[in-house]
């Protein structure tokens, strides 16, 4: 998580000079698949040690607004980070890195956010083998409901159906971006920012509540 989190900052910061709370609502409006990730006990200690790097510096304070700094927070001026040459280069690496972990949810999700910043064939690499990744999940999906349908119950077995539409759907859109890179095409802009996002990773604590699907004694009455 150490370099996802460091891709992401390092990331925001070439866009622009940040202080650390306008990064952290950042990294959680734009980068949510790292959202439950991201807290004040892991951004800051995550700032000095790039800092230390030399791969961002201070570029001053900004004056604190009392609207816009949280609860418990110090009203003084808050530092103002800028990345470095070195960080630029930092960047740049951890961009270009395809390993097994780009294709989990959270590392998925903020490379394909800098996607604009990287070379086509890391793109195709990543979304290869993020395709790899949740078809291995489907299939998982489908041997639950293949082999222990009958000892789960309702909701259980709705929950699976939900997981394997859900990876149905990232499969196929994997595709369509895949398909697009080849030929030379970019992807049209979606939602409601104008921002083509990943769809949210499928996780059980924050599935919506289902409702059972009548078996063939219900459908019978």
């Amino acid at each position: 998580m150490a370099d996802v989190l460091d891709l992401a900052i390092l990331g925001l910061l070439h866009e622009s000079p940040m202080h650390g709370y306008e990064l952290r609502k950042q990294l959680s409006t734009k980068l949510g698949a790292i959202r439950a990730a991201i807290s004040y006990g892991s951004l800051y200690p995550t700032l000095r040690r790039l800092q230390t790097a030399g791969w961002i510096t201070e570029a001053g304070e900004t004056p604190a607004d009392d609207a816009d700094v949280p609860p418990l927070t110090s009203r003084r001026g808050r530092v103002v980070y800028k990345i470095t040459a070195e960080g630029k280069e930092r960047f740049q690496d951890l961009l270009a890195q395809v390993g097994p972990e780009a294709y989990e949810d959270a590392a998925f999700g903020v490379h394909f956010a800098f996607f604009s910043r990287t070379e086509v064939d890391i793109r195709l690499r990543i979304l290869e083998g993020r395709r790899r990744k949740v078809e291995e999940r489907r299939e998982g999906f489908r041997e639950v409901l293949q082999r222990a349908a009958e000892r789960l119950d309702a909701y259980t077995l709705e929950l699976q159906r939900h997981g394997l539409d859900a990876a149905d759907r990232e499969v196929r859109w994997l595709e369509e971006l895949i398909a697009n890179e080849r030929s030379g095409r970019t992807p049209p802009p979606r939602g409601s920012e104008g921002e083509l996002r990943p769809p949210t990773p499928r996780s059980t604590d924050s599935a919506p509540p289902l409702t059972a699907r009548p078996g063939p004694d219900d459908s019978a009455e």
